[in-house]
């Protein structure tokens, strides 16, 4: 059998910038507004399909809050966008939906707290560029949404690109071995902003919050006795019971536990059953998700140590063609695979099944020291130093997923990449500003609905 031809990390390197005369980086700042006769409404109504009915006008009042929750729900418009648009060539496991607001901070395993990506229902082998277009618009919707100038959103676009490409040239000379198990701790995000009190103070704010933020703590909130049993509270739309919303639930339910139990390992498997489930229902979260199959399941060990899971359904990526038959058999093994091939660490409970009713889904905590950014009180300084730590932490996943001497090799050294990106990202915004204009008419013209009747339209099966 012929062994596959093993290149250097130098030859590599050559290879990305010879791919430069196909696709040169100032390409990269292409944006054509797309024709009139495109319907984005028919586009967000396609990835709404089979989704709990009345949860969609709920899913629809989020996207209207701004621009920047709009793109949050829209993933779909840009992906469809992106399908045509200059890429060097190079694949990698993408995120496919890398818009800032699902960065965060978590426990590793080893309850290390880390800064990564933390949402992966999109993830899909894809171009790099992808993820760095959908990060860029996104930091300049979410300067605009906080009326920051034009320089500053500028800026902070620059910021992400040139933190990604210079993360990825160093994380190109690693060991292939070292970019798998390289993490980008909160204790290394302090040590690169040394000098900056702000965002010192801000970093130290959230792994306080982090500290706090697990399953016995919230239980207090989403929980409450009933006849002498601890069960998750009522709150429809946004969490409810399925007694008559999805006949027959407790039943399958089983099922659904004994299938997912099979995609853990058996160490996990073990941990897994030294607990005991006393309640689930749905739960609503997010803006893209808002209208999937979410739960939120309650679990015990030893009687009283709590532990949430959320069950989430997967569905096709907006990255794979609409047309066909998918490639992969499984969308919860799709989640759960890419988010392991590009997060420093995953969750040890992650998991998969399909229900008996063909609808596939992924397990993982629901609160493990998870916190996200709070946006809206950022100061310019803040989205800068942000956008720098999501650009790093990007770097790192399509290293560890991809093959990082090639992409630095397009890179390279100069900005010419990042001023690309800045170009693209500021075009790019504009169009999602308009799309959001052609969404609010629809809802002006009833073609879309906000109406959010509480018990209404959430029949479903699971």
């Amino acid at each position: 059998m012929e062994s596959a031809i093993a290149f250097s990390k130098i030859e590599k390197r050559k290879q990305g910038r010879a791919l430069r005369e196909k696709c040169p980086r100032t390409s990269q700042a292409a944006w054509k507004p797309r024709s009139k006769s495109q319907d984005i409404v028919k586009w967000l109504e396609e990835s709404d399909a089979d989704r709990i009915p009345g949860l969609i006008p709920l899913k629809y009042q989020r996207m209207a809050v701004s621009p920047f929750t709009f793109f949050r729900g829209a993933a779909i418009i840009q992906a469809r966008d992106l399908a045509n648009a200059p890429v060097s060539g190079i694949a990698v496991q993408a995120c496919g939906d890398c818009h800032l607001a699902n960065f965060g901070v978590f426990a590793s395993p080893e309850r290390k707290l880390v800064f990564d990506i933390n949402d992966f229902d999109e993830t899909f082998p894809g171009a790099w560029e992808w993820d760095l277009k959908r990060l860029g618009a996104s930091l300049v919707l979410a300067a605009r949404d906080r009326n920051f100038s034009k320089s500053i959103a500028d800026d902070v676009v620059r910021a992400a690109a040139a933190s990604y490409r210079e993360r990825m040239s160093e994380f190109a000379e690693m060991e292939v071995l070292d970019r798998w198990y390289a993490q980008v701790s909160i204790d290394d995000l302090k040590a690169h902003f040394g000098k900056d009190p702000a965002a010192l103070a801000l970093l130290s704010k959230e792994q306080k919050q982090a500290r706090s933020h697990t399953s016995e703590a919230v239980v207090p909130k989403l929980t409450a006795i009933v006849d002498g049993r601890r069960q998750i509270k009522d709150d429809p739309p946004v969490l409810f019971h399925f007694k008559t919303n999805a006949p027959n639930f407790e039943r399958e339910h089983r099922n659904h536990i004994e299938r997912y139990r099979k995609s853990l390992p058996a160490d996990r498997l073990e941990l897994f059953e030294r607990h005991q489930f006393h309640d689930t229902a749905v739960k609503v979260v997010g803006v893209g998700s808002v209208g999937t199959r979410c739960y939120l399941g309650l679990l015990f060990a030893e009687g009283d140590e709590p532990l949430f899971l959320q069950t989430k359904e997967a569905r096709r990526s907006v990255l794979e063609s609409p047309r066909g038959k998918s490639r992969f058999a499984n969308q919860g093994f799709r989640v759960v695979t890419g988010q392991r091939l590009m997060q420093a660490a995953s969750d040890i409970f992650l998991g998969w099944f399909r229900s008996a009713h063909g609808h596939d889904y992924y397990v993982r905590q629901f609160r493990d020291m998870k916190v996200s950014a709070e946006l809206e009180t950022f100061r310019p300084g803040n989205l800068v130093g942000y956008a720098t730590a999501c650009g790093w932490a990007l770097a790192r996943a399509h290293a560890k997923a991809g093959d990082a001497p090639m992409i630095a090799g397009y890179l390279g050294s100069t900005s010419r990449f990042d001023d690309a990106l800045v170009q693209y990202a500021r075009a790019y915004a504009d169009q999602a500003e308009r799309d959001f204009a052609t969404f609010k008419a629809a809802i002006r013209s009833r073609r879309l609905s906000t109406d959010v009747e509480k018990g209404a339209g959430l029949e479903f099966v699971v």
